[in-house]
């Protein structure tokens, strides 16, 4: 199982200034955390309450159809192109990255078992989506189409381009290239899935974007690149067991949840920062930077009260970031909670050959690399800590699917829990729904006239 360690944001460690006396808090929410756990698992299955997501690992019919999709095509495409944004693509991002063999799009399609290639286009830049379909053979490209609503703009416009294009190559045939993830009933790209023809997933009713990885939105593309989805869903279903329990001393999301609630709103530390000790994780800390910040980011309360709450999250990668924002961390303003993620076990060991002995570096030599960015991790923790400054450290065994679904769901349902301390809709996102709808004004949507009148008068003046 995953580990935390919360020592380095205890006030025994840090001080009282900027530390928390965390066993004594414990016992203090201890009443608050039960109830909020045992509430969060009585409404996972009611309609309305957004918590599917919770569901998603116990989906066996969703793993069979995705299983069965993937054989099916298996060997028929050389590259897989995932269109979504946001939730539609950073988790199946963050796994795939972390799961597949370093430079897995650069290897020969015999390093990679005859599976193809993936690339997620989730931005609508015109120099990136020109370049990327500069490079691709269309013929031999399986596109993804991922949007619950089927309105999104930016995954509508970039499916239009690659419609058009497929056709233009493939005639008829091009339905074969296109796979639909999206509303079981409802929507724009239900519609046209529906008329075309194309195969289509279903993101289930209740389960929001930033939460959908576990879904087909993340599931699906796991599987065309030959990742193993037994595995990572049962690293889900073990970790859901492990946090159905209601002590906060024996529930690790619950801990952490709450460690960060205090020390934004007792100790002003409005800035939670990602910080995961592998490359293979950088994209975790993407993925959370979404969950973080649209679940909980509000202005209102659940009572109507305006309380414009939400630690900002910051991403970040170690070792690299030591060396651009460790000196801001430890010298600057003391208003950031970071958080480590540390890897056990690499996949493999790089050893530091014993040369320049006689020079300033030959301390290095007979060393590994492996043991250097560990030493890293520590050295900057202790270092933290010298300066005050409130870590906690998560700890994978190792990389692979069965720990990734257990670190991505604790991160799910430490926000879950998070949004409940903060008395807020966890699960809205009336932020980016407004900037969606100007979105649509400026795009000439039919309906949103009046919109784009008074947004073109509003634009007039700034």
């Amino acid at each position: 199982m995953l580990e935390l360690n919360y020592r380095n944001a205890d006030a025994v460690v840090i001080g009282e200034e900027n530390g928390l006396n965390i066993e004594e808090e414990f016992n203090n929410y201890k009443d608050t955390i039960t109830h909020i756990i045992a509430d969060l698992n009585k409404r996972k299955d009611k309609p309305g309450q957004w918590l599917q997501w919770m569901n998603l690992g116990y989906s066996e019919e969703t793993v069979w159809y995705v299983k069965e999709f993937a054989s099916m095509v298996e060997g028929r495409f050389d590259n897989i192109l995932v269109l979504g944004i946001g939730g539609s693509a950073l988790g199946g991002l963050a796994v795939t990255e972390a799961l597949l063999k370093p430079y897995w799009n650069l290897l020969t399609k015999e390093e990679r078992n005859n599976f193809p290639r993936i690339f997620f286009l989730d931005n609508i830049d015109p120099d990136s989506i020109n370049g990327l379909l500069s490079i691709l053979d269309l013929k031999k490209t399986l596109v993804n189409v991922i949007t619950k609503s089927g309105s999104t703009a930016e995954t509508m416009a970039q499916y239009m381009v690659l419609k058009d294009l497929l056709e233009k190559e493939l005639g008829d045939d091009y339905r074969k290239n296109i796979v639909v993830t999206t509303d079981k009933n409802v929507g724009i790209l239900k519609q046209l899935a529906d008329q075309e023809g194309y195969k289509t997933f279903i993101i289930p009713d209740d389960v929001g974007g930033r939460f959908s990885v576990f879904s087909a939105v993340g599931l699906l593309p796991m599987a065309l690149v030959g990742l193993d989805i037994d595995e990572i869903t049962n690293g889900i279903k073990d970790m859901d067991l492990a946090l159905k329990n209601i002590d906060i001393h024996q529930n690790i999301a619950a801990q952490n949840a709450l460690i960060h609630y205090l020390m934004d709103t007792k100790k002003g530390k409005k800035l939670s920062v990602m910080m995961p000790y592998s490359s293979r994780l950088k994209y975790v800390s993407d993925w959370y930077v979404q969950l973080w910040a649209e679940s909980l980011g509000k202005e209102y309360d659940r009572n109507g009260n305006k309380v414009n709450v939400g630690p900002t999250p910051i991403k970040s990668v170690g070792a690299t970031d030591q060396h651009s924002q460790i000196q801001l961390y430890n010298e600057g303003p003391n208003d950031k909670l970071i958080n480590f993620i540390r890897v056990k076990e690499f996949d493999t060991v790089l050893e530091i050959p014993k040369i320049f002995e006689y020079t300033g570096i030959g301390y290095l030599g007979g060393k590994t690399i492996n043991d250097l960015i560990n030493a890293e991790a520590d050295a900057t923790k202790v270092t933290l800590s010298d300066h005050s400054r409130p870590t906690v450290t998560i700890t994978l065994p190792k990389i692979n699917g069965y720990y990734m679904g257990q670190l991505l769901y604790m991160l799910e349902v430490q926000t879950a829990i998070a949004g409940e301390l903060y008395n807020i809709d966890t699960f809205n996102q009336p932020g980016v729904e407004q900037a969606k709808n100007y979105t649509y004004a400026l795009m000439g949507r039919s309906g949103y006239e009046d919109s784009a009148k008074q947004l073109q008068e509003k634009m007039a003046t700034v």
